[in-house]
């Protein structure tokens, strides 16, 4: 059964159909810009996908089939980035949100059309898997408006696009293409604008049909190799153990004995 929540005034939306969760950036109008209630209600979006509406993969996309996310409002960086007072304000908002998205439990795939530029960049980076239309355009304008972009968010377009990419694209500004962007990596995969839906619900479906449990072990133990974070991966270690006892474990065996397609619970 489909359930679907709204936050930020409804530019915020999530839903949740048959394992697969949606978080749409939804100001079409404004090239799906963020503005600051925006970026605090993308964390209460992503808890509500896992925790209520039991998302195994959540697929970030822009509203209006356009664009992906112009990135940060920049009509608000006159009140609320304004100084660095204000700035330090504004982007702890800014860092968890891709705080939200980079250690959701859940895989999180960022499906890109069009511009996705700044602050929406740093939340396409964030995520797990990307998968773009091939005339998507990224570009981090930062240096440009004459700010840096927020350091922590900086690792995850060191982790996505490979050191020398990520320097290109900071230090530049400039815009960047899909198929760039699929040579160093950063793109899992690079599609026709019309089939892009379609190849990113193939993704998400097939990793909504495996046991969660499993999933989040991985996921966990990706970021702990990522970080050199040994608690996370002490963490990753004690989640796969407990798979083993799990009754997922139980059916996937019961499912290959029987040759049918397994039914897991995340138990």
């Amino acid at each position: 059964m489909k359930q679907s929540n709204a936050f930020a005034q409804n530019q915020i939306k999530a839903s949740c159909d048959g394992g697969v969760g949606y978080l749409v950036i939804d100001s079409p109008s404004r090239k799906n810009a963020i503005n600051a209630a925006m970026w605090r209600a993308i964390p209460d979006a992503i808890q509500w996908l896992q925790a209520s509406a039991g998302a195994r993969v959540i697929v970030l996309q822009g509203g209006g089939e356009v664009d992906f996310s112009a990135g940060a409002d920049i009509s608000e960086f006159a009140t609320l980035r304004k100084d660095a007072e204000t700035a330090r304000v504004y982007e702890a908002s800014n860092s968890a949100a891709f705080a939200a998205v980079r250690e959701a439990q859940v895989p999180v795939i960022a499906a890109i059309r069009g511009i996705c530029y700044g602050g929406g960049f740093g939340l396409a980076a964030a995520a797990d898997l990307r998968i773009a239309a091939d005339r998507s355009v990224f570009a981090v304008p930062a240096a440009r408006l004459g700010i840096a972009y927020p350091a922590d968010a900086v690792q995850d377009f060191v982790r996505g696009l490979g050191s020398a990419m990520a320097r290109r694209a900071l230090f530049t500004g400039a815009s960047l293409t899909a198929h760039e962007f699929f040579t160093c990596g950063f793109l899992s995969a690079v599609t026709d604008p019309a089939a892009l839906d379609a190849e990113t619900l193939v993704v998400a479906k097939a990793i909504a049909a495996n046991a969660p449990l499993s999933i989040r072990a991985s996921k966990l133990a990706i970021r702990a190799v990522e970080t050199a974070d040994l608690d996370l991966l002490r963490e990753a270690e004690i989640l796969g153990v407990s798979t083993f006892t799990s009754a997922d474990y139980a059916e996937g065996r019961a499912a290959f004995a029987e040759k049918r397609q397994p039914t897991f619970t995340g138990k």
